[in-house]
């Protein structure tokens, strides 16, 4: 499975809707094989339910598109799941870094730096292509951004008071939807 395909085929049709992209996943190794889209708002930072329909409605039409002329990114069945980041989201584009300085993160390096590959502690933004962090330790260190193998934020009582939603406006609700080639299912993270 090539991600970078998938983000590359991915991303223009979550921008044209006017969101941003995230993340793109595949998770639920061959017993449950999902595709996993994370988006935002870019005003927001948040998606609510009719955007995850609005994106995953996109996705199904482009991703059916494909195998229809024998160009199927994904051979054999999968699950579509379109989400927010949620809460604790992982990191994923150099301007996350910049954007939630002053929020403590969890870093995990590709290979050790300073004798380690794991770094927590608050984001001090961006310098270049390197991130900023002030470490647990008080130390401050700068990780290149292209070393970095994972990267989320940690639950705090500053970062859900940041991110708030703007409405809980149904956030109980479950609506089921027909499916046609992949199957999907919306689901939102808070």
């Amino acid at each position: 499975m090539d991600l970078k395909l998938l983000h590359d085929l991915i991303e223009p049709e979550v921008k044209s809707l006017g969101y941003e992209l995230v993340r793109v996943a595949m998770i639920g190794g061959t017993s449950d094989p999902t595709l996993q889209v994370m988006a935002e708002r870019p005003d927001t930072r948040q998606l609510d339910l009719s955007d995850c329909e609005t994106i995953s409605r996109r996705l199904s039409e482009r991703l059916d598109e494909l195998e229809a002329e024998g160009r199927d990114p994904i051979p054999g069945g999968y699950r579509l799941e379109v989400s927010s980041p949620g809460i604790d989201r992982p990191l994923t584009r150099l301007k996350d870094y910049a954007d939630w300085a002053g929020h403590e993160a969890r870093i995990n390096l590709a290979e050790p730096q300073d004798g380690r590959k794991q770094f927590s502690g608050e984001l001090a933004g961006t310098d270049g292509e390197q991130v900023r962090m002030t470490g647990k330790d008080g130390r401050e260190y700068v990780l290149p951004f292209v070393a970095i193998h994972s990267a989320k934020l940690l639950l705090t009582d500053k970062l859900i008071n940041a991110t708030a939603p703007l409405s809980a406006h149904g956030a109980d609700e479950i609506i089921e939807a027909p499916t046609e080639g992949a199957d999907q299912s919306f689901t939102q993270e808070d």
